[in-house]
């Protein structure tokens, strides 16, 4: 048997070099100083997208991610193990959709954009975000979203607190009852926690202060005075800065000087920087942190303190405690103007005209001394 083999041209051929050749699909030699001028560029435009993010958007990420943090220290405590914050996985984005709906009770619209907002922030730090992770918890909300009562959740004006409301909440025992299905039988507020919190509801019951506000104060922003503070309340979102008076309350429990000068004696023990933010977090194990208490953090604290006082009738928020100084000074025959400039209302602003007509609502009431 033979094989007829088919005539083949063969062609001579010159070697070139690498750099001589312009093919496409040779691989180029790695260049080390290459891949760092892309990497530091890479790094220079993650920089730029973010500074040039709204500052609303950045500001709401950040308490988005603040919020996942307080989400894996209670799971911590629910499993006895502490996760990492890039720890994001069907599992846990789950978790935190069922977290946020029982027991913060967010509303549904709220859930979404706090899933968007831990999203982008576990990105831009670099952490992998698994496209399965972020479906699942989508899929978790959809039935949410269609129950009214989940849909009613945030709705409705903040109901004004009053000195008495504030005593309940600086005396409630620091003994807290353990939420459905926590395998903890009580839990107990760090000391550290309850006089930042003491501190922080009472000071800005007195200066009607907005979450915003709260957030920005430093010491040096409060001064102690003979009459009681000086308190430096910082520009906001285009509203100006205000100087405004604080003295002495008739009430231990609820004199925002003594609070004041309790939790900053505490802080300062704690390892806080002198000068540094008036209110910083405090975790479930008493362990005080370094950056400043974010507005978020500021309204939670109202909530938080208003529910274990158990003043659960009404929607306490963190603008209760505005709405509060104005209805209360009314009521007390406190000057229009002076609750105006203390909280930084504007001469025409319908909301502040609103909290004076209901302070001011059984002033010379038309049934009044009528004989009825």
């Amino acid at each position: 048997m033979t094989t007829d083999l088919e005539p083949v041209e063969v062609v001579d051929a010159e070697l070139v070099n690498d750099e001589d050749s312009g093919a496409e699909g040779t691989v180029q030699p790695y260049d080390p100083v290459a891949a760092a001028v892309l990497k530091a560029l890479d790094k220079d435009a993650e920089e730029h997208l973010q500074r040039v993010r709204p500052r609303k958007t950045r500001t709401g990420y950040a308490r988005d991610w603040e919020l996942w943090g307080e989400f894996h220290a209670w799971l911590a405590e629910k499993t006895g193990t502490k996760l990492p914050l890039s720890a994001i996985t069907v599992g846990t984005f789950v978790a935190f959709v069922t977290w946020l709906d029982q027991d913060q009770k967010a509303a549904p619209n709220t859930i979404e954009r706090r899933i968007t907002g831990v999203t982008s922030e576990a990105r831009r730090f670099g952490y992998t975000v698994p496209k399965t992770a972020t479906e699942a918890a989508r899929r978790a909300l959809k039935p949410l979203k269609k129950d009214k009562e989940r849909q009613a959740r945030g709705r409705g004006k903040a109901a004004a607190i009053t000195p008495g409301d504030l005593r309940a909440m600086n005396t409630a025992a620091p003994e807290r009852a353990p939420q459905e299905g926590d395998r903890r039988r009580r839990y107990v507020v760090p000391e550290l926690a309850r006089l930042r919190d003491r501190a922080l509801n009472t000071l800005k019951f007195a200066v009607a202060g907005r979450n915003e506000e709260m957030s920005l104060l430093d010491d040096a922003h409060i001064e102690l005075v003979d009459e009681g503070l000086k308190v430096h309340v910082p520009e906001v979102k285009g509203r100006p800065a205000r100087d405004v008076p604080v003295t002495y309350g008739e009430n231990p429990d609820t004199c925002p000087v003594r609070c004041w000068q309790a939790w900053q004696t505490a802080k300062l023990a704690a390892g806080a920087t002198p000068g540094g933010p008036a209110f910083l977090p405090v975790d479930q194990w008493g362990y005080l942190g370094t950056n400043r208490l974010s507005p978020d953090g500021v309204g939670r604290a109202m909530s938080r303190a208003a529910k274990y006082a158990g003043l659960t009738g009404r929607r306490i928020t963190g603008h209760s405690g505005r709405r509060g100084l104005v209805t209360t000074g009314r009521k007390n025959g406190r000057r229009v103007e002076k609750l105006r400039k203390q909280g930084g209302w504007s001469a025409n602003s319908p909301v502040f005209w609103e909290y004076v007509d209901e302070g001011e609502l059984f002033e010379d009431a038309a049934t009044a001394g009528i004989g009825l």
